[in-house]
């Protein structure tokens, strides 16, 4: 089943905008990650979450979409996120966030791909305009994006042929590849009993 959802798991960045995700869902997602790990236990990440339509428009003119596809502007309307989930680090709690926002944010994701959603992390955020329009505090730093909804694309993984680039992209029907690199180029030693 794991290995299911995480091969099932993929960057989405159309969505059927008109498909609503409910707050109990985005509340469920957030409620599974605040039991993944977190260094020293400090457990300093904060969430807020959106699923009105004003202000994920607002949301959505902050960041920027697959840095690989230079000629997509990201999601028209129509295909944009139904909700969002902006991840937060409280830096009076702790001042490095270390892994826990990559691990909080794997955990929201296959939890939405267990509910038929799908989403992505965006990192490239206008963060202090997304500040202003969420009134976030100055204690809290931005950290990702998650776009949330029901995938209205097709992403079909593929096997990085050698020399090939690494780089995703999308052919003349919109199916948008992803190349992953052979298991044998990324395990660099064994040692067997």
């Amino acid at each position: 089943m794991i290995e299911e959802l995480v091969k099932g798991n993929r960057s989405v960045r159309r969505f059927y905008q008109d498909v609503s995700v409910t707050m109990e869902t985005l509340k469920w997602t957030v409620d599974i990650s605040r039991y993944t790990a977190s260094a020293a236990n400090l457990q300093p990440l904060k969430y807020i979450m959106s699923n009105n339509t004003e202000t994920n428009e607002l949301i959505f003119s902050t960041l920027a979409w697959a840095g690989y596809l230079k000629d997509w502007p990201g999601p028209a309307h129509g295909e944009r996120p139904a909700a969002y989930i902006v991840m937060l680090g409280d830096t009076s709690i702790s001042k490095n966030i270390i892994c826990d926002h990559g691990i909080a944010a794997q955990t929201i994701l296959l939890a939405l791909r267990e509910k038929g959603l799908g989403g992505c992390i965006v990192i490239s955020i206008k963060k202090e305009e997304l500040r202003k329009i969420l009134e976030i505090p100055d204690t809290l730093e931005i950290l990702m994006v998650i776009p949330i909804g029901k995938p209205k694309e097709q992403i079909i993984v593929t096997e990085l042929a050698d020399g090939a680039s690494i780089q995703y992209w999308r052919d003349e029907n919109s199916v948008h590849y992803v190349p992953k690199r052979k298991l044998n180029d990324i395990i660099v030693k064994k040692y067997e009993k």
